[in-house]
């Protein structure tokens, strides 16, 4: 039988002062609840996202709730001259840049032999190539400061197979290495990278566009019998980003009870 959901944390002021990038942020998922817990425990904010309408929607909902207006910047991770200019902005309007929340991720469904390139490359150039230009400039700006910390988002789908994903789990697969490679190559700069590994986090357009069946299917697996709630996954972001993680450097963290 699921179990219930526990009840949203109160804050702790992990976050206190730090200037914090969330890329992915508008809408209701993973991205805009870190956002928001990341605000809640005392980040600075800035909010990116390719959609224009929603990213302002999200930036005044936050607003609402916290008191203070973040920047909000869109950005395609598909275009490097977007990344660049996101990350110019940020650096302009706060000076520094302490924690980036590699959020941004496409999915899709398609058996491999019907799959077209186009389908691959999609998935791939905004899940894995977009995560590795955010971190590559992130880390630039980190190194010169000699300090900072990067959160990827993964997903246990690059451990496990599931039918008609092999582009999308071979990309969260991508970021998984990535996180551990760049983590070596940051270390001596003081900079961190982790990365967490979620499986199934509900929220209002997933359910739009996946079949309830597949949902339930997929809450059963779990060791709870539930979905995660997208909050519940940021507060293992937060975590990570925060200084009771400080020397988790190349982890995959899984929020979930489906890993290796």
């Amino acid at each position: 039988m699921p179990q219930h959901t526990p009840p949203y944390p109160k804050a702790h002021g992990l976050l206190d002062g730090k200037v914090t990038l969330v890329t992915a942020a508008a809408g209701a998922g993973i991205g805009y609840a870190t956002a928001r817990r990341c605000a809640e425990e005392g980040a600075t904010i800035v909010l990116s996202d390719r959609h224009e309408r929603r990213l302002a929607a999200a930036a005044d909902t936050l607003t609402e709730l916290t008191g203070v207006k973040p920047l909000a910047v869109p950005c395609d991770v598909t275009s490097e001259a977007q990344v660049l200019a996101l990350f110019d902005a940020v650096v302009e309007a706060h000076g520094r840049l302490d924690v980036v929340v590699n959020n941004a991720g496409l999915g899709g469904t398609a058996p491999l032999a019907e799959m077209s390139d186009d389908q691959w490359h999609a998935v791939v150039d905004v899940t894995l190539t977009g995560t590795m230009r955010c971190t590559r400039t992130a880390l630039r700006q980190m190194i010169a400061q000699g300090s900072g910390v990067i959160v990827n988002n993964a997903s246990v789908i690059g451990w496990r197979a599931q039918h008609g994903q092999a582009h999308y789990a071979a990309a969260k697969a991508g970021v998984m290495a990535l996180t551990r490679c760049v983590a070596l190559e940051a270390a001596e700069h003081g900079v961190r990278v982790n990365a967490v590994a979620p499986s199934l986090a509900v929220h209002p357009f997933l359910a739009k566009v996946t079949s309830e069946e597949l949902l339930a299917e997929l809450a059963a697996k779990e060791a709870f019998g539930r979905s995660a709630e997208p909050w519940e996954v940021a507060n293992v972001i937060v975590f990570l980003a925060s200084d009771y993680s400080t020397y988790m450097t190349g982890e995959v963290v899984s929020v979930s009870s489906q890993h290796p």
